[in-house]
């Protein structure tokens, strides 16, 4: 008798070109769980139309992001890779899901207030309401930003996930989403596995290289702060060789050395040399040494992935071809999900 793999499910939007923060903090790890596990990679184009964006631009992304997933070491032959709106079921669950959940869960989400006081508005200190606060012209704040939590559990429940990649800004979603499988089995008996975190140890989080004290974002209106993937190599040379350091010269991770932190944190991701060891080998050196070698190393790690993007993104019949086979997988383990929530919520059969 075969030993069922645990699954492992993980998402993300087509905003465009990963981050080498989502490469060594997501990415590259999810590529490790492959033999072990049985797992589902979604493009979730479904989420990323909660803000302002142009449809041409989507579809292009979204194939892109497939390529980038792909180029960076998501072998398709031992995991489904499907994007969210091919596959039936991930917003009639969170219709259904919407229906046992708490407005005030949702307000209290920190990315859904952070993302409201970008267009000017405020959730009320009583979670009670939303207040225009002189939003700016043409801004509105749309229930797909409230919601978006309620369909990202849909989209984790719906294959019965044992556990979920997340990073550390992403865990207030997975605690709702669990609340929401524990609610949903009280309510009508166990249907939903309960979702853990998986959180790698070692590249977890990549900081801005301008503002080391927050993660490197896709969004970042510095360029000069964020290493994509795709970015040519002098860009990339010239990204880190003008990156924030610190005062003095010691080459140390410290609390108070957030910069040459983050690029020794780059360089050990990557490497696999320790940060001691790192340490020991540039003293005497300066942060002009460091740079010089970190982008070396990033650079040479690089350098295949561009090399495979570049053929995966002209071959668009074999990016379909990968996204059918993804799909027509996750609809079956979506499709039995779904037929149990439904049944056990009292919705009549189908006739067939």
């Amino acid at each position: 008798m075969s030993v069922q793999k645990p699954v492992i499910l993980t998402c993300a939007q087509p905003t465009g070109v990963l981050t080498l923060g989502n490469y060594l903090g997501a990415v590259k790890n999810w590529a490790t769980l492959l033999d072990d596990n049985t797992c589902y990679f979604g493009v979730v184009d479904m989420h990323a139309i909660t803000v302002k964006y142009t449809p041409a631009d989507l579809r292009k992304n979204t194939l892109s992001c497939v390529a980038q997933y792909i180029a960076c070491g998501l072998d398709p032959e031992r995991s489904n890779i499907f994007i969210q709106s091919h596959i039936i079921g991930h917003t009639e669950l969170a219709w259904l899901l919407s229906c046992i959940t708490p407005i005030g869960d949702l307000q209290r989400m920190t990315q859904f207030k952070e993302k409201a006081a970008k267009l000017g508005f405020k959730v009320s200190e009583e979670q009670t309401s939303i207040a225009n606060q002189g939003a700016r012209q043409g801004s509105s704040l749309n229930a797909g930003l409230l919601m978006y939590p309620v369909l990202m559990a849909a989209d984790i429940l719906l294959y019965n996930a044992d556990s979920v990649p997340v990073g550390n800004d992403q865990k207030q979603h997975l605690e709702l989403c669990r609340d929401l499988a524990q609610r949903f089995n009280h309510s009508y008996s166990d249907t939903f596995t309960i979702p853990e975190p998986f959180i790698p140890k070692t590249g977890a989080r990549i900081m801005s290289l301008q503002d080391p004290q927050r993660k490197m974002s896709k969004s970042d209106a510095n360029q000069n702060a964020t290493l994509h993937i795709l970015d040519k190599p002098d860009l990339l040379r010239k990204k880190i060789m003008s990156s924030v350091t610190d005062s003095g010269n010691e080459i140390v991770a410290r609390e108070d050395k957030a910069g040459v932190s983050n690029l020794l944190q780059i360089h050990t991701a990557i490497s696999g040399t320790s940060t001691a060891d790192l340490e020991a080998s540039f003293i005497g050196k300066g942060y002009g040494d460091l740079k010089k070698e970190v982008a070396d190393v990033v650079i040479a790690a690089l350098e295949p992935v561009q090399a495979r993007y570049n053929e995966l993104i002209q071959d668009k019949s074999y990016l379909e071809s990968v996204l059918k086979a993804g799909a027509t997988e996750a609809q079956k383990r979506a499709y039995k999900t779904l037929g149990k929530v439904y049944r056990k919520t009292g919705f009549v059969e189908r006739p067939r």
